[in-house]
């Protein structure tokens, strides 16, 4: 309801309305009905011997005529006043009846219709439209709900007046131009005298012939602070803001243009562990179309939610319970990406200038507005100079005709002509200093002044009446003289007037992206035949896989080479002998594949460690050498990059010495999926065994905070927070005194009062300096996170309690500022080293008290030096880009037993980063 649906409701032309039109002096090319049936050929007929005729003249002429109307009539703003035909009409009308008092909206929709060639119904939905947005019409009754989509009483129940605001700067007859209306009974404005960018403070949408609109809404503050920046030639910028509040992106906004694009999301907080909220809904919906969403995403298995309480009133409330189990930071995402908590919005600036479409940004927009303003403001000053001058003027000939008793020279006229001539010989001696010549019209004035208002003229009283005057003109003149300053002061006024409570609803914030398959549940389960070589979510006779949603990607290996990418289905083929099957992660560099592979019938036996980033679906890659015969001889997939040990087993061939021995796949370097490998014999093998499982050879992942969007990245955005194993926790506290551990993932959401974001060392004491509300003291306590699982407070509950510092280093130390006592000299600061001030207690103590005296300020010093113990980070592998391996190369490396022992080992640190190529083929990374 928040969006202007008027035009939907006043575009599409019915028959009846054509009708009427023609019927009421509308253009009818009943003229040309002659015209309308041209014979293409005369004589020319068709096989069934009928004449063919061609109509023209209809799709020629009418389509544009019907085309333009709906353009310039219907659907589109016009630039001058920000109305559409029908809204300026319901404004002019309520103006027509305004006395002050409420008016039913039954009366002023029939009251409109005197202007308005169209149906109640439309008017009445236009109406209400302006209604909701409260801004030019004071509203009483159930004028429906914008955040709950709940529709508007019927006009004869609800009642409507002109706002304040709206006849502040909508109205003023004398500047307003007119034009008879679509009868020629009555006169309508061509625009209204709007003084102030109203189409961007209310927004239009309307959709006509071949041509739409959509202007969002913007801030009535941040629109006047904007004029007044044009006027004193200042740059600005202007974004939308919504009524129903929420969260907006506006890092593609385009000011507005085509092609231009903004997110919109509800604000959704977490409840508690197992709910969550939405406070505020995004633009263009309402409470019910977002519950339908999410129970239909609900329905399909993109989230998991127990129930939906709808609590709306004033404000949204919409509590989701969620099941225990699932985490409220990925429901959070999932439902940003399924359903209708994120809307994108496609704005498109368009309204008509001069009876013609012109599409411009916002910029321009309220440039324009604005100009028009300080065009108005003039023609209004020149009107009340005009007046004024008029009101001296005559104010000066009253008095000297009463003054200088003119009047008596008219006692002996016997004709009217005789008066006029007489009072004009009297008057010229004293009309020297008048500002223009006295007319006839002036005398025929002066002759219908009462006797008895001769008789109790004032001299003081009209020379007091001619001064103020004199100062009103000199008024009027300095602000012509001063007309930006006076336009300026008049954006002033509008915004100390109106704008109380007119504050930004809608947080400006950068989104960061969502990707689906990381947030959606795992509402299926995948199964293999690994026989057969089938795959897909009915098999449930066959071996469970895993979980999977039905948006993901499966990878899937064969017994013979081959690999390939596919959705998941009910059932696809791949390959017979399947022996390794799992859910593909785009761009995951740390899953790392370990394969040995006979190259042919004959061929020798290499092996190979290698990433798969990223593929074509549905296209069949050879992990081996492509050779006919070719067979994996052992195969693992290793999540964190394990190198394990194998023991090689060859067959009694010939004059073999040396028929077993160990390979440690952390001696291959990992390359490309497409490099050929390394020989591990030539001979033919028995079998391979697994010797010893391998530990990873993948560097700890390298963690940012990007404080633009407040999300956790691997792609070095923002704050690094440090390198994370699979263990490691990241410690969160906020200002509530709230203290958490959690694993580190980029679905995590985080609180905006949140003021600690680090790594987490276990052994290392966190220090907390608090007020305790109770005792109305500072307290002092050193705790260790003893279970990192559970959230816990560490100030005390009071309601008056609050966090004052909190400390991270091993040894801090916090400056003590004292307050002065009366008729005392201020105590000197205290440096207290915190580490000697109190001892380590548990994480519910409450603490020693930290001093009896008034303190003004603690401030944080820094800490004393402390030698952090050394984390024994384990050595990295080197991965060579795929497409950068030449087969020369691969074919050069050599045996793993021979040509690598006793040479160093060439390392590369893979954390998430893209390996670049250097000149010898050889990854670094940078």
């Amino acid at each position: 309801m928040s969006e202007d649906n008027s035009n939907n409701n006043d575009e599409a032309l019915d028959p009846q309305d054509i009708q009427n039109e023609n019927q009421e002096g509308q253009p009818n090319d009943s003229d040309n009905e002659v015209h309308e049936a041209e014979v293409i050929e005369d004589g020319e007929e068709d096989e069934g011997g009928e004449t063919i005729t061609r109509i023209s003249g209809m799709y020629r002429e009418w389509f544009l005529d019907y085309a333009s109307y709906v353009i310039l009539e219907r659907a589109v703003p016009a630039i001058e006043d920000g109305f559409k035909p029908v809204q300026r009409r319901i404004m002019h009308s309520m103006k027509d009846l305004d006395d002050g008092r409420y008016n039913k909206v039954a009366n002023i929709v029939g009251h409109t219709m005197q202007y308005h060639p169209h149906g109640d119904a439309s008017i009445a939905d236009a109406m209400v439209q302006i209604g909701q947005k409260d801004l030019l019409i004071d509203t009483q009754g159930n004028w429906g709900n914008i955040l709950t989509g709940d529709r508007a009483a019927a006009s004869r129940y609800i009642e409507a007046r002109i706002s304040k605001f709206g006849l502040d700067v909508v109205y003023n007859p004398k500047i307003t131009k007119w034009q008879a209306s679509y009868d020629g009974r009555r006169k309508e404005p061509i625009n209204l005298p709007v003084m102030f960018p109203l189409l961007l403070a209310q927004g239009a949408e309307g959709i006509a012939v071949g041509l739409s609109t959509k202007v969002l809404p913007h801030n009535f503050i941040e629109l006047i602070d904007a004029s007044v920046k044009h006027l004193q030639g200042k740059r600005f910028s202007l974004y939308p803001d919504f009524p129903t509040g929420g969260m907006v992106d506006v890092t593609d906004y385009n000011d507005g243009l085509r092609g231009g694009k903004i997110k919109s999301r509800a604000r959704i907080l977490q409840h508690d562990k197992n709910t969550l909220v939405i406070r505020e809904i995004p633009f263009g919906t309402n409470t019910g179309s977002l519950i339908d969403s999410i129970l239909k995403a609900n329905d399909k298995g993109k989230i998991k939610i127990k129930k939906i309480e709808d609590n709306t009133a004033a404000d949204v409330e919409i509590m989701i319970h969620i099941a225990s189990g699932i985490s409220p930071d990925k429901t959070i995402d999932a439902l940003y990406a399924f359903t209708n908590c994120e809307s994108s919005i496609s704005p498109l600036g368009c309204v008509i200038e001069d009876n013609k479409p012109l599409f411009i940004g916002v910029s321009e927009m309220l440039r324009r507005s604005t100009d028009r303003t300080v065009s108005l403001l003039k023609s209004e000053l020149e009107i009340q100079l005009g007046e004024f001058e008029e009101q001296w003027h005559y104010a000066s000939l009253e008095r000297i005709f009463i003054e200088n008793r003119i009047y008596r020279d008219i006692e002996e006229e016997e004709t009217w002509v005789g008066v006029i001539e007489a009072i004009d010989k009297g008057l010229k001696p004293h009309t020297t200093h008048l500002k223009r010549a006295v007319t006839e019209e002036d005398i025929v004035r002066l002759t219908e002044i009462r006797i008895k208002r001769i008789s109790k003229f004032d001299i003081d009283k009209a020379q007091q009446k001619i001064d103020a005057l004199e100062d009103s003109i000199a008024q009027v003149k300095h602000h012509l003289d001063n007309l930006i300053q006076y336009a300026i002061d008049y954006f002033t006024r509008l915004k100390k007037d109106y704008g109380e409570g007119k504050e930004r609803k809608a947080e400006i914030k950068v989104f960061d992206d969502i990707e689906a398959t990381k947030v959606v549940i795992r509402n299926t389960k995948l199964y293999v035949n690994r026989e057969e070589g089938f795959i897909g979510t009915s098999l449930k006779r066959d071996e469970y896989v895993t979980d999977c949603s039905d948006i993901d990607d499966i990878i899937a290996f064969t017994a013979d080479g081959k690999m390939m990418v596919h959705k998941v289905d009910s059932k696809t083929f791949v390959g017979k002998n399947i022996l390794h099957v799992a859910v593909f992660k785009k761009k995951d560099k740390r899953t790392i594949y370990n394969l040995i592979y006979k190259d042919g019938l004959k061929g020798p036996t290499y092996v190979k460690r290698f990433a798969v980033t990223a593929m074509t679906r549905d296209k069949e890659y050879d992990m081996t050498n492509g050779n006919k015969g070719s067979k994996v001889l052992y195969f693992t997939a290793n999540p964190n990059g394990e190198a394990e040990v194998v023991t090689v087993l060859l067959r009694q061939s010939g004059s073999i010495k040396k028929l077993k021995w160990d390979l440690d796949f952390s001696d291959i370097l990992v390359k490309g999926r497409g490099s050929k490998g390394n020989i591990v014999t030539k001979y033919p093998v028995k079998r391979i065994e697994l010797k010893e499982k391998g530990l990873s050879t993948l560097k700890p992942r390298k963690i940012w905070f990007d404080d633009t969007v407040q999300r956790l990245n691997l792609d070095a955005r923002g704050e690094l927070l440090g390198e994370f194993k699979s263990e490691d926790r990241l410690l969160i506290v906020n200002q509530k005194g709230i203290v958490k551990t959690v694993i580190p993932e980029v679905t995590l959401h985080f609180d905006e009062d949140m003021i600690v974001l680090e790594k987490w060392i276990p052994k290392k004491p966190l220090t907390v300096i608090y007020w305790e509300g109770e005792k109305e003291l500072f307290y002092v306590k050193r705790f260790l996170i003893e279970n990192p699982d559970k959230e816990e407070q560490v100030i005390t509950d009071h309601e008056k309690s609050y966090l004052e510092r909190f400390f991270t280093d091993y040894r801090p130390v916090a400056e003590i500022v004292f307050g002065k006592k009366r008729g005392q000299e201020r105590e000197e600061n205290l440096e207290l080293d915190l580490e000697d001030f109190i001892s380590i207690k548990g994480i519910t103590a409450m603490g020693n008290q930290l001093t009896k005296e008034k303190v003004l300020e603690i401030n944080a010093l820094s800490p004393l030096p402390f030698e952090e113990p050394q984390e024994v980070t384990p050595e990295s592998i080197e991965i060579v880009d795929e497409v950068n391996v030449s087969s020369e190369t691969a074919k050069g490396e050599g045996a793993v037993n021979s040509d690598t022992e006793g040479k160093p080992k060439p390392k590369l640190d893979i954390d998430g980063e893209d390996p670049q190529i250097d000149e010898d083929g050889q990854a670094t990374l940078f």
